[in-house]
């Protein structure tokens, strides 16, 4: 009977391990093609920011970039698993960059702006890298920190929008460090939720981790202007 019991729950075992192995090979698999993917749409972005510098004069119509931007994003999120996920990808990495470009010739036109622009760029990619690796070597699930970074994100967002108006010195420094803190924390986020099984669409997957990158290198540029500025 004990033999016949050990046999039933060696085979339950068994059962188990093989279910599981499918979910890890397709997170690994998801995972691959989720930093290609990332790294072909940040190249992509590269060339259409420098096509930006070239053609636009002044930056684009803020109003035009955000019905571009949400537009393209509220189709991917409807194509996701679609064959149009693919193009819109491009598209809309393609429009951030374009949309990036002539941002970058104002930064350009200051002393040691080009400068500040690699300083922003090492930095950015040290810091993604770092984050990255160390999510993969730890395995460790940041679902926990999702309600936190969504209403940091919030409150980020809206005292940028005020301090327009309210030109408060000191928040030029605040809040781009806050969303410098933010990004770094969606990236443990989102890396975790690849790893874990959260997220199994790697064209999604790819345009968050995408963001993470653009809001720290566009705040880590504002930061180390401010910074310069202040010498």
């Amino acid at each position: 009977m004990n033999q016949d019991f050990d046999r039933r729950y060696s085979q339950a075992e068994d059962a188990v391990v093989s279910r599981g192995q499918p979910s890890l090979l397709e997170t690994n698999k998801v995972l691959r093609q989720t930093y290609m993917l990332l790294a072909m749409t940040l190249l992509f972005s590269a060339g259409t920011a420098f096509v930006g510098m070239t053609v636009f004069n002044k930056p684009v119509n803020w109003i035009l970039d955000l019905v571009v931007t949400f537009g393209l994003l509220f189709a991917l999120n409807w194509q996701r698993n679609s064959v149009m996920a693919l193009p819109l990808v491009f598209a809309f990495t393609g429009w951030i960059g374009l949309s990036l470009g002539p941002i970058l010739s104002i930064y350009m036109q200051i002393g040691n702006g080009s400068d500040l622009i690699v300083q922003a760029l090492g930095a950015t990619a040290l810091v993604f890298f770092a984050l990255s690796a160390y999510t993969l070597r730890t395995q460790k699930d940041f679902s926990f920190m999702g309600g936190f970074l969504f209403v940091g994100l919030i409150v980020a967002v809206i005292a940028s929008i005020a301090n327009i108006w309210l030109q408060i010195p000191v928040l030029q420094l605040v809040i781009p460090a806050a969303f410098v803190l933010i990004a770094s924390g969606l990236i443990l986020f989102d890396t975790s939720r690849i790893i874990h099984g959260g997220e199994t669409n790697y064209v999604m997957a790819t345009v968050s981790l995408y963001l993470n990158i653009y809001i720290l290198f566009m705040n880590l540029l504002s930061l180390l202007t401010s910074l310069s500025s202040d010498d």
